[in-house]
């Protein structure tokens, strides 16, 4: 699309924004903004064209005379799965140290937790986590140097994230500036990590509150990383334990631990968990996030696991007490693969494992586990189902369920299924009756959200971690191939723009407060047009 073109819209959000002050601005606090994780947003006018720019000689700064409608951008990692979220004035994402500069420690191929601030993009504080490590190198998992993978969420004045060797984490927003707070007193040597002298602590350090490391304490096994944003309801955090496969990719050293825990907010203690072991029956891994949903008086903990199922749990009760761990009660669940694809000539294929290259065709066939976080709307549930990237495109299925049902709803639940969404690591976004959605093939599905029609499909030929975001209008949606799509939110497709970004989006455009988020790889971008 001609760049003379795209400056049209961007040029047109600026002449309305007159007409539209209005509009109420609203921060991006957690994973899918509220609990029922449904990425939209009435925020506009927003701009759907900018340019990255490039660095400056010599530096990993950006020239801003080169870019376009950018506010500010800051540099992160390597790779960046960890999504932006935004609120209080602050900015937090989640990366790799590639990018760490501080003359006290030394990079490890480990996580990196930023806190930006909102108006300016500067660095208030960082989290370094070093890798995860053992003497015997094949009990290793966080070898990968994905660094945090996982959203952070922020609750008032605190911030929670998984980190990459498999503990949640409880921060206070302000770092080191305003004190070491909560019992947690030893930032300075889990920043430096075991073996090595603790740093001395400064401003520009994150003050940790408390730390429940599930890796040791439940125990669990993760595949590959500690991936899950954390979900905070009535006085706990739940979170995600990333149970799975160890690297013989078949055997699950821990296969009755818990796929989903209860954490005391104020505390770290551990309230509930579930007793489902999920891991005899997980496929790979365990990365979805949990969601929240309110069904009449009822609500609803919403779970994607590695077995493929969707969980609904109660919520669990804040404890007072010492008393053991409760059980996390389960109220319905649905297994999102369709039959056909757990048989072939009558004989169950557990998974297929075989690693293929990426297609822009559908390759791969059986069963996948839940990658995707479900999604909460109008007493129903979105969910796709999806494999590790590294097994390649394949057969996928997207369900909506009726959240209002009880026990096994496999068979009486489902209000639709469609298998023409391939395999998906993305969450679907919600918007004026329509669905929108990602899947690994590189393919775009605008579908009625009552009946599973689709309205419309676009192939951008690249691989695709990213979800959907729809504001303003527009959806929008990153991928590999280093684009960012835009599109007219409706029943015919319109491409607005296509931006070249720098090096390869794995990560979901959010807004906040007349500002849209995307982060590459390597770089953080505020956009805005200019007023």
């Amino acid at each position: 699309m001609p760049r003379a073109f795209v400056n049209l819209f961007c040029t047109a959000a600026v002449v309305m924004s007159a007409a539209v002050s209005g509009a109420r601005g609203e921060d991006w606090p957690q994973w899918g903004r509220r609990g029922d994780k449904n990425m939209v947003s009435d925020e506009k006018p927003l701009c759907e064209s900018f340019e990255p720019g490039k660095t400056k000689d010599n530096s990993w700064e950006t020239d801003m005379s080169t870019t376009r409608n950018v506010k500010w951008t800051v540099r992160l990692g390597s790779l960046t799965y960890g999504n932006p979220v935004v609120a209080g004035g602050r900015v937090f994402v989640g990366t790799n140290d590639a990018s760490l500069r501080d003359p006290r420690l030394r990079r490890t191929r480990g996580g990196l937790v930023m806190c930006l601030d909102e108006a300016t993009g500067k660095r208030l504080w960082q989290l370094p986590v070093p890798r995860f490590r053992t003497k015997d190198r094949k009990f290793n998992y966080d070898d990968m140097g994905l660094g945090i993978c996982a959203s952070v969420t922020v609750d008032q004045d605190r911030a929670y994230v998984l980190s990459n060797r498999g503990e949640v984490i409880c921060l206070d927003v302000h770092g080191q500036a305003n004190g070491n707070d909560g019992p947690f007193k030893d930032e300075g040597q889990f920043m430096a990590d075991k073996g090595n002298p603790p740093v001395k602590l400064n401003k520009a350090d994150p003050d940790i509150i408390w730390l429940f490391d599930m890796v040791h304490e439940l125990p669990v096994w993760p595949q590959d990383a500690s991936s899950g944003a954390l979900l905070i309801h009535d006085g706990l955090v739940y979170a995600p334990t990333s149970n799975g496969v160890d690297r013989s990719h078949t055997n699950v050293p821990y296969p009755d631990a818990p796929s989903l825990i209860a954490l005391d907010k104020l505390t770290g203690r551990l309230a509930a968990k579930d007793d489902e072991k999920i891991g005899r029956r997980l496929f790979h891994g365990q990365w979805s996030s949990p969601a929240l949903g309110k069904v009449g008086d009822k609500t609803l903990i919403i779970y994607g696991a590695g077995d493929g199922v969707c969980y609904a749990f109660a919520p669990a009760k804040r404890q007072t007490d010492d008393k053991k761990a409760a059980v996390l009660k389960k109220v319905w669940w649905c297994d999102c693969n369709p039959r056909e694809y757990k048989f072939r000539d009558g004989k169950r294929i557990r998974y297929e494992k075989k690693h293929r290259a990426y297609s822009p065709k559908t390759v791969g066939g059986g069963p996948s586990e839940i990658i995707a976080t479900p999604v909460f709307h109008n007493n129903r549930v979105y969910v796709a189902v999806g494999q590790d990237t590294r097994h390649g495109t394949g057969k996928g299925a997207l369900t909506c369920l009726d959240a209002t049902k009880t026990g096994d709803v496999t068979e009486t639940g489902k209000f639709w299924t469609s298998t023409l969404v391939d395999r998906s690591l993305s969450t679907v976004s919600i918007s004026g009756g329509l669905l929108y959605v990602g899947d690994y093939t590189g393919r775009v599905h605008c579908l009625d959200a009552d009946t599973g029609k689709r309205y419309w499909l676009h192939e951008t030929r690249s691989p695709m971690w990213s979800s959907t975001l729809v504001a303003d209008g527009k959806v929008y949606i990153g991928t590999e191939n280093r684009e960012l799509w835009v599109f007219k939110a409706g029943k015919e497709k319109k491409i607005l723009a296509k931006v070249r970004l720098r090096e390869k989006m794995s990560n979901t455009p959010i807004v906040a407060n007349g500002v849209l988020y995307i982060a590459s790889n390597k770089f953080l971008y505020a956009v805005q047009a200019k007023r």
